[in-house]
C-alpha cells in the first residue's frame, strides 16, 4: 500500500468538482446582482422559511438570539459610511460636515449585495440548524427578545446621532432626474396619426 498521497487534500477530480461547484454558484450569484427585488423577495422566502420552522417546533432560540446580533452587526455595517470621521482622520474621502462642503456620495462599510448575500447565509445556516437537536438549548426566550431589543434600540439610537452628526444619509432612492421645461403645445398635432 502507498500511503504517500494520505493527507495532501483533496483528489484531483474533487478538486475539480468542487470548482465547477463554486463556479457555477458564482455564475448565478453575478446573474442575481442586477435584480434586487428579486433578490430581496428570495431573502424573504428563506426568512420566513425560517420563522415558520422556529414557531413549528417551539425550539432554538438560542439560535435565534445569535441570528439577531449577526443581523445587528450587519445592520450596522450596512448603515456606516466605508471611513468614519470620528476614528480616521486621514486624508481619503470624508463627509461633508458643513453645507458648504463639496458633496461626496455615501460609500457603505458594507455594500448592499454583500449585506443580502451575508444575511441570506446566515439564514439558510440557521435554517439548516434547527434540524440539530443539539443546537436547541432551552432558555427562557422574553429575556432572550427583551435583551436583543434594548440591543437594537441602544445601536440604533447611536448609529442615528451618528448619522446628524455627520449629515450623512445611507439611503438613496436612485438617480434624480431633472425634466426639462414643460413647453405647452398642442399634443393632438404633435401626435403622428395612422
Amino acid at each position: 500500500m502507498d500511503f504517500s498521497d494520505a493527507g495532501e487534500g483533496p483528489s484531483p477530480a474533487t478538486a475539480q468538482w468542487v470548482s465547477a461547484v463554486s463556479r457555477r454558484f458564482q455564475y448565478y450569484l453575478d446573474k442575481l446582482a442586477p435584480h434586487p427585488p428579486a433578490r430581496w423577495f428570495a431573502f424573504l422566502c428563506v426568512a420566513m422559511a425560517y420563522v415558520v420552522r422556529v414557531y413549528l417546533v417551539q425550539g432554538f432560540y438560542i439560535v435565534s438570539y445569535g441570528l439577531g446580533i449577526y443581523i445587528l452587526n450587519l445592520l450596522i455595517g450596512f448603515l456606516s459610511p466605508q471611513t468614519d470621521p470620528e476614528i480616521d482622520g486621514s486624508d481619503g474621502p470624508t463627509l461633508p460636515t458643513k453645507g458648504s462642503d463639496e458633496f461626496r456620495p455615501f460609500i457603505r462599510r458594507l455594500p448592499e449585495f454583500k449585506f443580502w448575500y451575508a444575511i441570506t447565509k446566515a439564514f439558510c445556516i440557521a435554517f439548516v440548524m434547527t434540524f440539530f437537536e443539539v443546537f436547541d438549548v432551552p432558555v427562557f426566550w422574553p429575556i432572550l427578545l427583551f435583551y436583543w431589543l434594548v440591543l437594537f434600540v441602544l445601536t440604533m439610537k447611536r448609529q442615528i446621532r451618528h448619522m446628524i452628526k455627520y449629515r450623512y444619509v445611507p439611503f438613496s432612492f436612485g438617480k434624480q432626474r431633472y425634466t426639462g421645461k414643460n413647453v405647452a403645445s398642442n399634443d393632438k398635432a404633435s401626435v403622428p396619426r395612422d
